[in-house]
């Protein structure tokens, strides 16, 4: 009996150990990064809701010294979370693009993306050349878009995308909505102090 009492709590002790280093590493993840340390899409809820980075068609955008006109909104969800890009022109140059993520604080992040409509490379591989820079893969994914405005697109369906960067603050994008090619553009990682809004009706 004292026997199998003493194997018992062995069994007990065992399964508490597994238990807690279960917890604790679960707990030491950051916000949502996946096994690997890479931050998650699904690490966050509802990105931002309101406050000055929310914006509607017609609205105007200064970043650095560029003004820009919002002429469409994409919104996406995936799982959790949701993120939307702003269509931007200014009449000049390549189409380019403003997707903010997160919920605000540390966790937003601004991008200001850049098309090339001549870019060659396809996604898949672990790093990519393009403009003489060398972008790791970082994550990939599906989500449910709705649209709004001129960005010629139905106005909801999925989309496919491959993320990679390089270095903190450069980014490359590949997305496919629907059954369309691979649109491919480059990324900058921008400060939301270097972003001025100004509404189409004034304040909201």
């Amino acid at each position: 009996m004292d026997g199998a009492l003493a194997y018992l709590v062995a069994v007990v002790a065992v399964l508490v150990v597994v238990v807690l280093v279960v917890v604790v590493r679960a707990a030491t993840r950051p916000g949502g990064a996946s096994p690997d340390g890479r931050p998650a899409r699904g690490g966050a809820t509802d990105a931002p809701r309101g406050g000055r980075h929310r914006l509607a068609v017609g609205d105007r955008v200064r970043i650095g010294e560029r003004e820009y006109v919002v002429n469409g909104t994409i919104r996406l969800v995936e799982g959790d979370w949701s993120w939307v890009q702003y269509l931007l022109d200014d009449n000049s140059g390549p189409a380019r693009r403003l997707s903010v993520e997160g919920a605000g604080g540390a966790d937003l992040e601004l991008v200001l993306w850049t098309a090339e409509p001549g870019a060659t490379v396809t996604p898949g591989a672990p790093t990519i050349d393009l403009g003489g820079r060398r972008y790791t893969w970082a994550e990939t994914g599906q989500a449910r878009y709705t649209a709004i405005g001129e960005t010629g697109l139905p106005s909801a369906g999925t989309m496919c995308y491959h993320d990679y960067q390089s270095g903190s603050n450069a980014r490359l994008s590949f997305e496919a909505y629907g059954e369309e090619g691979w649109r491919v553009a480059r990324g900058d990682l921008i400060d939301p102090a270097d972003l001025a809004i100004r509404p189409a009706g004034g304040e909201r």
